[in-house]
């Protein structure tokens, strides 16, 4: 038996930029133990299997695998899915703007797509829980030996380094700027005595470059990716860090995050965040995305044990 998919390369307008994405888009009588071992295969940051929504007031269910774990909620591809969604005519647009409901694991995620030409070029997902600072972060000194860096590269003014969860948690870490961004490696001994097996183990690292506009990096050891290119999750965990310096009231306040730039794969974000009377009221994180390969993959066979 094979199964068709498709790949994107997402938060990005060109192809082999972005984060790339396996959708499978019927994904009906795979297991959970099949669906992890086709995200290996793939070995890709993520990879979707779409299903019948257990709501049929909703688009449809989406289950996201790295090739190491189920994510309940990940960001890049659910802009992704959505997208490949539209341009195989599975989800049918309504004009400019259509709006589709993605079950994830971390609950419903509403999504926005925009046309352009009748052809979807770009989507946007609201956060389903809003992003909130958890426990302490680690100390300095271990989190800056983790990270390759000494201690004066972490910026510590403005809150510091911070753990933030909008349905996944990050490690977030302000760093003092481009050049301390880009010297940044992971210390696997290190993070394995330090970071693991902690509240957060996958650092965020960012610094500002712009009036709202931030630059940024993942490190995702604990999920057997060295490097992701594009984190819609963390930029949805980072709101909770920017929100707490916002002067914003009422409104909302639009940002860029680049990720990827070390990589090769450049990307880019788009963070929105609402305000209601001072308090975060909900995030948005859209970009586009373009079509790579298409295909069939073979149906690894169920476990007998």
């Amino acid at each position: 038996m094979r199964l068709p998919f498709h790949t994107a390369d997402v938060f990005t307008d060109r192809p082999f930029g972005g984060n790339p994405l396996a959708v499978l888009p019927d994904a009906r009588g795979l297991s959970g133990e099949q669906m992890q071992t086709i995200a290996r295969e793939f070995n890709l940051s993520e990879t979707t299997f779409v299903l019948p929504p257990d709501d049929p007031a909703h688009t449809c269910k989406v289950r996201i695998f790295t090739p190491a774990a189920e994510l309940p909620f990940a960001g890049h591809p659910t802009v992704g899915t959505a997208l490949v969604l539209a341009w195989t005519g599975a989800v049918a647009l309504t004009g400019a703007e259509t709006d589709i409901v993605l079950e994830e694991g971390v609950g419903p995620v509403p999504v926005r797509l925009f046309a352009e030409d009748g052809r979807a070029v770009r989507a946007e997902l609201t956060a389903a829980r809003l992003p909130v600072l958890g426990a302490d972060a680690p100390p300095l000194p271990d989190l800056a030996a983790s990270l390759s860096l000494p201690e004066a590269a972490v910026e510590t003014g403005g809150g510091g380094p911070a753990i933030a969860d909008a349905g996944i948690p990050f490690l977030l870490v302000p760093l003092a700027g481009p050049d301390a961004l880009a010297e940044a490696r992971i210390d696997h001994g290190v993070w394995s005595r330090t970071l693991s097996g902690g509240p957060a183990e996958n650092p965020f690292l960012f610094c500002r470059t712009g009036e709202r506009e931030v630059r940024a990096r993942m490190f995702a050891p604990a999920l057997n990716i060295a490097e992701d290119p594009a984190t819609g999750s963390a930029v949805t965990a980072l709101a909770a860090h920017l929100a707490r310096l916002s002067e914003t009231r009422d409104g909302t306040e639009a940002w860029t995050i680049h990720q990827g730039v070390e990589m090769g794969r450049p990307s880019r974000l788009a963070l929105s965040m609402d305000f209601d009377g001072g308090a975060l009221s909900a995030v948005r994180v859209a970009g586009g995305a373009v079509p790579v390969m298409s295909g069939e993959i073979a149906v690894p066979e169920a476990s007998t044990r």
